[in-house]
């Protein structure tokens, strides 16, 4: 008997942890079809239902606009640091003009989305999780639906729409940004003239890897902002429980984007994208 148990323990913690990370992800899932279900009414419809254009177009300049900068700074880095690290072996080969091609088709498929993710998850997924947690326990939520106000229409929507639309466009600086890291670094060390650098960087550059880094952006966008909301939302525990909130946001924000992007980098791989 005391042997079964012994086996059963593991299995059961096991078993109720995967269930713990199901109900997690269908939680945040349900959240995002809720705003998906409030987006035409509160787009579309009449005054005292609509989410307010002013309150989308302010979190997008809070989520996105002031990102940017310090978005621009690190893929301009990284651009370099590649460069620099790929130089010596590829002047080995004597073909130290293909960093430009290594650069382009690394930063716009892969870096560019995931790096710039990655910031805005320290912009806009910790600030989500820390307001929204801060009017849970002023009990502001409850204030919102006792005037017939719905959340998820007022609160969560604009959250979800700013984050996601702002990730493809700060998505699409950061692409370009890591190519003139890349160039930057190419002309003064490498001896690359920018219009070669350019010319290599677009030439390697096709369709489809600039639409895939747009597809994760995309999803990355709602990762980041449903993640946050059902984190802010769910906050226990008073002041503490918030701080508790957004440090769980940044984890667990940034440990999905990782693992969704090795997803969609296995798909597009297996169907040749």
């Amino acid at each position: 008997m005391s042997r079964s148990s012994a086996i059963l323990r593991p299995l059961s913690a096991v078993g109720g942890a995967a269930l713990g990370v199901l109900e997690f992800v269908g939680s945040v899932g349900y959240l995002l079809l809720d705003a998906a279900r409030a987006a035409p009414r509160g787009l579309v419809t009449g005054r005292g239902r609509r989410l307010g254009w002013d309150n989308l177009w302010a979190q997008m300049v809070r989520v996105g606009v002031r990102s940017v900068p310090i978005v621009m700074l690190v893929l301009f880095c990284i651009g370099a640091i590649l460069a620099l690290q790929m130089a010596p072996t590829l002047k080995e080969y004597g073909a130290t003009d293909r960093t430009a091609t290594i650069i382009s088709i690394a930063v716009f498929r892969e870096l560019g989305p995931l790096v710039a993710a990655i910031v805005l998850t320290g912009f806009a997924g910790a600030s989500i999780a820390a307001e929204l947690g801060s009017m849970v326990v002023s009990e502001e939520v409850e204030a919102l639906e006792a005037q017939a106000i719905h959340p998820i229409r007022f609160l969560v929507l604009p959250r979800v729409l700013a984050t996601t639309v702002m990730m493809v466009c700060v998505a699409v600086v950061a692409d370009l940004t890591g190519v003139l890291g890349g160039l930057a670094v190419g002309n003064a060390f490498l001896g690359i003239p920018p219009d070669k650098f350019w010319k290599l960087s677009f030439e390697a550059i096709g369709v489809g890897d600039f639409a895939t880094g747009m597809v994760k952006a995309t999803v990355f966008g709602l990762l980041i902002s449903g993640l946050a909301c059902h984190l802010g939302l769910n906050v226990t525990g008073g002041a503490q429980g918030v701080g508790v909130a957004t440090t769980r946001t940044v984890v667990l924000t940034i440990v999905a984007l990782i693992v969704v992007d090795l997803v969609f980098t296995a798909v597009f791989f297996a169907v040749g994208l």
